[in-house]
């Protein structure tokens, strides 16, 4: 089965995406649509494919499989839905809405439309968190006791002022913490297999002047089993630093360093992964080294879904999750209360 996909938002993420389609077999770029026309139609040449400037324009004029919505955070519930009700299948950038609520009605659109609805959070493919999953899932670390994540990136003003949306509440939703962090936030929810039960939060702007979000977030998400989170995260650093997790266990210790990782348990066992660099495929002179190379990797197991007739790993359920923990950590911050999940 050959299926037949469009893309919205032809921005810095589309290249990740487009490049990850055309090394996948059984799959052709149909359409692509972006409110830019000279984009759109410069990535149409591109791909062999129809430009659109009007979403609802291409969902209609199109037989599409399904959509990759690379728009602007605001945007992926709305496009989203527009989709499923037209029967298509959905892959979402991160995150999956701004708002929790948002989020359950994609789900539920899902379900009732019998389409697929995943969210992207590729780094949970890297070799580094596969190898830490495998280690806490077989009980070979024993009971995680507490992990720690430091992101230190950089976003200087000029990041903000060349995007309309970057940086508003209403169309980005926060800042370090919905836009970089929350990649490394869901790996840790993934990892522990717990139920949050709280988080208490403190968010500020610090040494940016221009946007409305915040550029730094510090606190703690509490799970149900005692395990937790301390999380320090700021994009306000003089450059791109490797975002690190260290997860403490009954057995052992686990270090995560963008997409590598080393574990060492205390019976003298020591592992590591590491990417190998046949795996990694050209994605496009945008492309962010932390990013990562597994956005080919998710987008190949989403269409293996689609074939097989089930929801991808990734679905919009756990999309839910993290989101959830994002909204409350926010929340936190600004009532100055602990809050529950």
């Amino acid at each position: 089965m050959k299926f037949k996909v469009g893309l919205v938002g032809c921005g810095n993420i589309f290249p990740v995406h487009a490049q990850s389609l055309i090394n996948i077999p059984n799959i052709e770029i149909r359409a692509v649509c972006d409110i830019k026309a000279e984009r759109a139609r410069r990535a149409a040449r591109q791909y062999r494919c129809r430009a659109y400037t009007q979403y609802a324009q291409m969902l209609e004029s199109e037989t599409l499989d399904a959509v990759h919505i690379l728009t602007p955070h605001y945007l992926h519930p709305s496009m989203s839905m527009q989709a499923m009700q037209k029967k298509i299948n959905v892959l979402t950038e991160k995150p999956v809405s701004i708002d929790p609520r948002d989020a359950e009605k994609m789900i539920d659109a899902s379900r009732r439309n019998k389409v697929a609805l995943g969210v992207v959070f590729q780094n949970r493919y890297n070799p580094g968190s596969r190898l830490v999953k495998k280690y806490l899932d077989n009980g070979r670390l024993g009971k995680v006791k507490a992990a720690r994540l430091v992101l230190a990136y950089h976003k200087p003003d000029a990041y903000y002022s060349r995007s309309d949306w970057k940086g508003t509440l209403s169309k980005e939703g926060g800042g370090v913490l919905i836009d970089q962090a929350i990649h490394f936030v869901d790996v840790l929810l993934w990892l522990i297999r717990d139920r949050p039960d709280y988080v208490e939060a403190h968010t500020a702007r610090r040494l940016h002047s221009a946007i409305e979000v915040e550029d730094l977030a510090e606190g703690v998400i509490h799970f149900k089993k005692g395990a937790y989170i301390c999380f320090y995260l700021i994009n306000f650093y003089s450059y791109d630093a490797d975002p690190e997790i260290e997860i403490d266990c009954q057995k052992g210790r686990a270090h995560i360093v963008k997409d590598s990782a080393r574990i060492r348990l205390y019976n003298g066992t020591a592992v590591a992964a590491q990417p190998d660099p046949k795996d990694y495929i050209r994605y496009g002179k945008n492309h962010k080294d932390y990013w990562g190379f597994c956005h080919r990797v998710q987008i190949k197991e989403f269409y293996r879904a689609l074939q097989q007739g089930r929801q991808p790993e990734i679905d919009g359920t756990e999309g839910l999750k993290t989101q959830k923990a994002v909204w409350a950590i926010y929340q936190s911050a600004r009532t100055g209360k602990r809050i529950y999940l």
